[in-house]
């Protein structure tokens, strides 16, 4: 089939005639000043191809020819053709237009925003219509009908949506009718050729059921486009899938040159990713093979004589904003890479992809590999580049890297390939880990010593305390017996006179509550007899504060003891106001020495809160963690402190809704961890902010503890919505 089109055909976005360009998920066509903009949204918004100077599959080009002749652009521009939009300023671009800012703001609405395109009734709020919309597709695909087809996918129809009732996809419908236009839109908008259904068959089984050997020999082809591009990109022959042969995988004229250790480390990191990140690699590389052969063409195609602005260039990747800011990142560094670079990290992947698919898996992939092309970039681009660059406003030049010293590359080098690295260790790396661990069991030490004087601190105060409560007890027995006359103005009333109570009791109302309170007056959040804190036997061996020194300044003023109190951020770093806290609210962290006094008046409480509640808390809840692990992703350890306030505010409200006393000792231990995780967590996050003067915290260190105490917090929350889900339901 030529690949010419009429003359007739003008620009679907300011209207050109003979546009030589193809916008294939869109299907239009477009001039070259637009494919201008097209190329700089990215894949992700629009695919281009040239008409004639790139090769097309015959069946894909008359599927884009269907869709512009039969009006799919009316699909993007349907709030257009209405004539009260002239009245309201909306306009389509002309050619008459200047690129920059008329066509460009004009294009990006069209397709970026898709503000010209015809919005379902409510479609933001009903969460049935995409799904309404997948089902309209998944019998439409049956007809030849491409623009309807086209407009649902435009408006949020998954062309992968599995039918529940049917039991297969779209794909599957179109397979088995032999709509070849209709399977080519599909794996446009992401179908998989070789998901199974129901049955476990797969659209290519039921083209060939139904003797479309050719659309299935195209469904095997979409199956392996991406190896397919890669391996065409390289040596300009794709495999021959008829014969079984599913991989080309070329190989360096100098290979034999490319044996260093720092080669293989790097080919090892790249086979221990997981295979979710390996998939999300390879589509990354995939896409800057289409952005390097489209320039390749784009240039070709160019009129010389005329000024080629940098308007009209893409350097780099655009940024899709559906991945992280690091994907991004890593994805814009592909630009950097220089022909030998990236064609050795073409093969890397495609032999991997081929011992992937062949089964050879790794014994134990590592699904913690966060920093995706960081990991692979160390082998195959030399002037890897430091972590404070911008992230993608701009394409960090090669005149960036080239003033770093030769150093401080080979230190990041050197490290990455330690952490990442299950090969032979070095004399160098033996060292540098004992001399860490002498680092770490010094610090060990140092904080024993802490915590033991903390603990002879304690033992002080614990028997002062002592001796001021036989002190206070002396002096009620002698104003009992009446040894002595009380003055008028003495410190020491009759305790059981209704004035001196009322007294007391607003007196301590009045001021501060203070640690070394004495049992003549009871806390008002204790229950009937139970004793302080320090009273209940040797405490818990507490983390060591930061402000021991306060402790020191106590102990040596004597007259001091009834009236110092803790400010807030003392007393939670000591551990005592953050457990007076949770006594009040009846719950106690998880490991705590303190026993269960509440037996004294309170009986078990068997009524649970009900499930609705209880959910709407732990998504509460693990909203604030996803927030908290999205800044320890992205190393925003300045947002640690905000994010654990927030969680431990959420499991404060969701350990109130329950009985300070349940009947179920699963539903109690659940509650412990909750409580205890939250409060460790905020310590946790604490260490993030580095104190003046001293050493900065291990972040690495600091963000694994971060995690597990979030991690901790999530089972407790999930245990608990489990158990209240059944004991309601029973």
């Amino acid at each position: 089939m030529s690949k010419r089109l009429r003359n007739t055909e003008v620009c679907a976005d300011c209207s050109v005639p003979e546009p030589r360009w193809a916008s294939v998920n869109r299907g239009v066509l477009i001039c070259d000043e637009c494919c201008s903009v097209h190329r700089s949204l990215g894949r992700h918004s629009s695919q281009v191809r040239h008409l004639t100077h790139t090769p097309w599959p015959p069946t894909q080009l008359q599927m884009v020819q269907t869709l512009y002749s039969n009006g799919a652009n009316s699909i993007w521009e349907h709030s257009l053709l209405d004539p009260a939009s002239v009245m309201s300023g909306k306009r389509k671009a002309n050619p008459q237009d200047k690129l920059h800012p008329n066509k460009s703001e004009f294009i990006k609405a069209k397709y970026q925003m898709l503000a010209f395109v015809h919005r379902m009734p409510c479609r933001e709020d009903d969460s049935s219509t995409a799904k309404d919309l997948s089902k309209q597709l998944h019998s439409s695909v049956r007809t030849g009908n491409l623009e309807t087809c086209l407009r649902l996918l435009s408006l949020g129809a998954q062309a992968n949506f599995f039918h529940p009732e049917k039991g297969n996809t779209p794909l599957h419908v179109a397979a088995k009718a032999g709509q070849v236009s209709q399977a080519e839109l599909l794996t446009v908008y992401g179908a998989d050729p070789g998901a199974p259904d129901s049955n476990g068959k797969t659209p290519i089984d039921y083209a060939r059921e139904a003797g479309q050997h050719d659309l299935a020999d195209r469904l095997v082809e979409i199956q392996y486009e991406l190896t397919d591009r890669l391996a065409f990109y390289l040596c300009g022959r794709k495999p021959d899938h008829k014969n079984g042969q599913h991989f080309i995988v070329p190989q360096m004229a100098d290979s034999s040159l490319d044996l260093s250790e720092l080669a293989k480390a790097a080919k090892k990191k790249l086979q221990s990713l997981s295979n979710h990140l390996f998939e999300e690699l390879a589509m990354d590389v995939y896409d800057e093979v289409d952005r390097r052969e489209t320039d390749a063409v784009w240039l070709a195609t160019q009129n010389h004589s005329t000024l080629v602005t940098e308007t009209t260039v893409v350097p780099f990747l655009p940024v899709n904003p559906e991945y992280s800011s690091t994907r991004n990142q890593g994805r814009q560094k592909l630009a950097r890479f220089n022909a030998h670079e990236f064609a050795t990290l073409v093969i890397d992947i495609l032999s991997d992809a081929k011992r992937r698919q062949q089964g050879n898996l790794m014994a134990s992939p590592k699904d913690n590999v966060e920093l995706i092309l960081k990991s692979v970039a160390v082998r195959h681009c030399s002037d890897s580049q430091d972590n404070d660059q911008p992230d993608y406003d701009s394409v960090a030049s090669d005149e960036d890297t080239d003033q770093e010293l030769p150093s401080s590359k080979g230190d990041r080098t050197k490290s990455l390939d330690s952490d990442l690295s299950d090969g032979p260790i070095t004399m160098q790396e033996y060292m540098d880990v004992k001399n860490a661990l002498s680092v770490s069991e010094a610090k060990i030490q140092q904080l024993m010593k802490a915590n033991n004087n903390l603990s002879d601190e304690l033992r002080l105060m614990q028997k002062k305390l002592h001796s001021l409560q036989s002190e206070n007890t002396s002096l009620r027995r002698q104003v009992t017996t009446n040894i002595y006359q009380i003055p008028s103005g003495t410190d020491y009333p009759d305790p059981s006179s209704p004035s001196a109570l009322k007294r007391r009791q607003s007196a301590r109302a009045s001021r501060p509550m203070s640690m070394y309170e004495t049992g003549s007056g009871l806390k008002p959040y204790l229950p009937k007899g139970e004793t302080p804190y320090p009273e209940e036997g040797i405490p818990t061996l507490q983390p060591f504060p930061p402000h021991a020194s306060k402790f020191e300044k106590q102990s040596s003023m004597p007259e001091s003891d009834y009236d110092n109190t803790f400010n807030d951020s003392e007393m939670d770093d000591s551990g005592f106001s953050r457990r007076g806290r949770l006594r009040s609210s009846g719950w106690l962290g998880e490991g705590s020495s303190i026993p269960e006094l509440d037996d004294l008046e309170m009986e078990s409480d068997p009524t649970l809160p009900s499930t609705e509640d209880v959910i709407r808390k732990t998504e509460q809840i693990t909203k604030n963690i996803q927030e908290l692990l999205r800044a320890a992703q992205e190393n925003k350890h300045d947002s640690f402190i905000p994010c654990s306030e927030r969680i431990h505010v959420a499991v404060t409200e969701m350990a109130a809704l329950f009985p300070k006393k349940p009947r179920s000792e699963t539903v109690r231990g659940s509650l412990r961890l909750l409580t205890s995780s939250a409060c460790r967590l905020q310590g946790e996050c604490r260490k993030a902010v580095p104190s003046e003067g001293g050493p900065g915290p291990d972040m690495q260190l600091v963000t694994q503890q971060v995690i597990q105490c979030a991690y901790d917090i999530a089972k407790a929350a999930k245990q608990l919505v489990t158990i209240t889900t059944k004991e309601n339901t029973n």
